[in-house]
């Protein structure tokens, strides 16, 4: 269950610019290993790994090691559970009308096609 400790630590999370950052580099590139990512800041490697231990304690990041190596992947479970918790009932009513709008117009375009 998520709960509401498990979102606040997301909203932390994401609440610093290079935390955002580490998870579009990983978005792009899943499985990056931890070196690489952290020679892409311009912040102590310590500084990074930091960032790294936030993510990971709001499960938005699952780490895997591999001998020496470290490899980061991106966890979007916990984004799409806040999502889910306010945008659900949002999102399903707008897609129902947008489907209606997108039948109404091919209707339209039809009738104007059959015009002599």
């Amino acid at each position: 269950m998520f709960t509401d400790q498990d979102m606040s630590a997301v909203f932390n999370a994401l609440s610093h610019e290079s935390r955002r950052h580490i998870l579009d580099i990983l978005k792009a590139e899943p499985g990056l290993p931890v070196g690489e990512l952290a020679s892409r800041f311009d912040v102590s490697r310590i500084a990074v790994m930091n960032h790294i231990a936030v993510l990971e304690q709001a499960g938005l990041v699952i780490s895997e090691k591999n001998g020496r190596q470290r490899r980061l992947w991106l966890n979007a479970a916990p984004l799409q559970m806040i999502q889910d918790r306010w945008l659900d009932a949002y999102t399903e009513h707008f897609a129902r009308r947008l489907t209606h709008l997108k039948f109404a117009a091919e209707a339209a375009a039809l009738k104007e096609k059959d015009k002599p």
